[in-house]
């Protein structure tokens, strides 16, 4: 725990409680949700063939759960540590773009407020 502790910068045994929590809700969350989102396009889950709904529906899971993870840290109170956590994820796939876009709209809002 200690050098998990010190890897993600935290200072408290409950905030890293609250960010195996955040984790764990977002996990399950994203695969529940995936499911009626793939219905609501018009991929039902009698698609045929199955094997390419799995598969559509694992690739639908991993932008379900990008967003999901920064909106659950920020009920959590953890927005600044996910959004961190976000942006590291989203630089090592080549994504970083993304990240980059989103700062600067935080930032300005910050500076419009």
């Amino acid at each position: 725990m200690k050098k998990l502790k010190e890897r993600w910068n935290v200072t408290t045994n409950l905030q890293l409680i609250v960010i195996f929590i955040v984790f764990a809700i977002t996990g399950f969350s994203s695969l529940q949700l995936a499911k009626p989102f793939l219905t609501l396009i018009g991929i039902p889950e009698t698609f045929q063939p199955h094997w390419l709904y799995r598969v559509l529906r694992i690739i639908l899971i991993f932008p379900i759960y990008q967003v999901l993870l920064v909106l659950m840290g920020f009920i959590f109170g953890q927005f600044t540590f996910f959004w961190e956590f976000e942006k590291k994820m989203l630089n090592r796939m080549k994504l970083g773009f993304i990240a980059n876009y989103v700062d600067s709209k935080l930032k300005k809002q910050k500076t419009d407020i």
